[in-house]
């Protein structure tokens, strides 16, 4: 990425439910945990698990810890509320708000 300070514009916000396109979990859907715009990356719920080998700290146990990994946002794509297939994402401006529609039925994202 360029060295501006810019933050990208997603189109993809935490609590969206998504579907994998890409990867070892493709076809996989889950909820959007974290968006980490800086890097293009988003945390999904049950998706691109990994296994952290923790020590033990103050209060904490040790052990192998599985956790979900950021995956990148081209590999992903919103779930259609109307069946629940990969969509792209429209903008339109209702009663002066700007909202996300779901390209391929036409329905709203935002609630």
């Amino acid at each position: 990425m360029s060295s501006s300070t810019r933050k990208p514009k997603l189109k993809i916000k935490r609590d969206d439910t998504v579907v994998v396109l890409a990867g070892r979990d493709k076809g996989k859907s889950g909820k959007v945990l974290r968006v980490i715009p800086a890097e293009l990356r988003v945390v999904v719920q049950g998706v691109n698990l990994v296994k952290r080998h923790t020590r033990a700290a103050a209060g904490q146990t040790g052990g192998i810890v599985e956790k979900e990994a950021p995956i990148h946002v081209s590999n992903i794509a919103i779930q259609d509320p109307k069946d629940n297939k990969p969509t792209r994402v429209g903008y339109k401006i209702v009663a002066g708000r700007k909202l996300r529609v779901a390209r391929r039925s036409g329905e709203m994202i935002d609630r």
